[in-house]
């Protein structure tokens, strides 16, 4: 009768020593969390920087409905305080010119700045030659028309390469307002045509925060009576910056505006006025004292 089994215990293969285990081990998790680290250190870069530009896109409608709150107040100003990790709001001079010409005659050039919003696209990219228009919704013409129609438009482009760096841009570029009216009597009947262009200007920029002014320095009227054509035209004299009508993209390049004829029929005016108003507003950057 067999009551039992005795196994000799096998040799020749030794345990691994728990020492030496706990140290695979640590440095399998230090690696595991050093992946986990840099992948929620990307992640959150990113969602930062995702996060600034969707706050840049409302930060810079805000400056174009402000740029239209001080153009026409001489001394009014309005100071913009912004917070961003990666972006800063930047002053391109000499943008944009506008060419105002009225009965076919020598053209008046107005030169203006525009502001741009810039985040690096190594911090936030959507791809090349992006272009997405942020206000005003509807935008059919060079000039912008209607009492409700703003002085500037707002987009957002992303071009590279670009002599300044590689950005995303969120863009404020001023813009002519045109507004028709007309004043009818028993004597006389007149059609009013209203233009109202800011043009911006470099001020100091001292630089000491993420701030800027908007000032407004001055407001000139220019008349002209009888006016029969009024064509209105831009251009662009930082092409070589990149900055050119690729990258502002407007509906037209020139426009020519809607003028009735003058005469004695009751269906035409005894006159047709252009009132042509210019405002300089200076952007001064940083808080200045």
């Amino acid at each position: 009768m067999v009551f039992g089994k005795f196994y000799k215990k096998r040799s020749g293969k030794k345990a691994v020593s728990p020492a030496i285990s706990t140290v695979i081990l640590t440095g399998a998790m230090v690696a595991i969390l050093s992946v986990a680290l840099g992948f929620a250190n990307n992640f959150l870069s990113s969602s930062v920087a995702e996060g600034e530009f969707d706050s840049s896109k409302q930060l810079m409608q805000t400056v174009g409905l402000q740029i239209d709150d001080v153009a026409w107040t001489v001394g009014r100003t309005e100071t913009i305080l912004y917070a961003s990790q990666y972006g800063e709001v930047m002053f391109a001079p000499s943008a944009l010119t506008y060419s105002v010409s009225v009965n076919d005659g020598a053209p008046q050039q107005y030169e203006t700045g525009a502001l741009m919003f810039n985040l690096p696209t190594s911090r936030y990219s959507i791809t090349n030659n992006y272009w997405e228009r942020i206000f005003p919704d509807q935008d059919e013409s060079l000039t912008l028309k209607g009492t409700s129609a703003p002085v500037a438009r707002v987009f957002v482009v992303e071009r590279l390469p670009m002599p300044d760096g590689s950005y995303i841009r969120v863009v404020v570029a001023p813009s002519i307002r045109v507004l028709y009216s007309s004043i009818n009597t028993s004597i006389s009947s007149t059609y009013y045509v209203r233009m109202y262009l800011p043009v911006l200007n470099a001020g100091e920029a001292p630089r000491l925060s993420q701030s800027f002014t908007l000032t407004g320095e001055s407001l000139n009227a220019h008349t002209v009576n009888e006016v029969t054509r009024i064509s209105v035209t831009v251009d662009f004299p930082s092409e070589g910056s990149g900055l050119d009508s690729v990258f502002f993209n407007f509906p037209d390049n020139s426009e020519e505006l809607d003028v009735p004829s003058m005469g004695v029929l009751p269906s035409e005016y005894d006159n047709v006025v252009l009132e042509l108003y210019l405002s300089e507003v200076s952007v001064d950057f940083g808080l200045n004292y």
